[in-house]
């Protein structure tokens, strides 16, 4: 599998610092700053994964998960839930969406490598 990632966070400076520590571990990563138009963004990037925050502005990362495992072309995408939110509901959202996880903000850079690279086999 390849090592390609969309991010989808819309706060700049964690976007910048989730974007560095990949970049610096090899991957290519591809960014969108919002819910509205993630799914479409997900079908042109063609990512190995995708980094979901799940408080969004125009649309939540609960419903674009929802939305990606509804469709049958995107429902095995591996995708990593980041959020600020309390664990519960944030772990409720990527357990019901598998194959997701959750990592909880803060997190730590080490924390998101091993994910990633576990989740894309890379």
């Amino acid at each position: 599998m390849g090592r390609r990632v969309l991010l989808i966070e819309d706060e700049p400076h964690i976007a910048e610092a989730i974007r560095y520590i990949l970049a610096r571990d090899g991957w290519a990563v591809a960014s969108h700053a919002e819910g509205d138009g993630a799914l479409e963004v997900i079908r042109r990037e063609a990512p190995d994964v995708v980094v979901l925050d799940l408080l969004l502005p125009g649309r939540s990362g609960h419903d674009i998960l929802e939305d990606l495992r509804a469709d049958p072309a995107l429902a095995g995408l591996p995708v990593l839930v980041i959020s600020a939110r309390g664990p519960g509901e944030a772990q409720a959202a990527a357990a019901g969406a598998a194959p997701a996880r959750f990592i909880a903000k803060p997190f730590a850079n080490a924390d998101i490598l091993a994910a990633l690279r576990q989740m894309a086999g890379a």
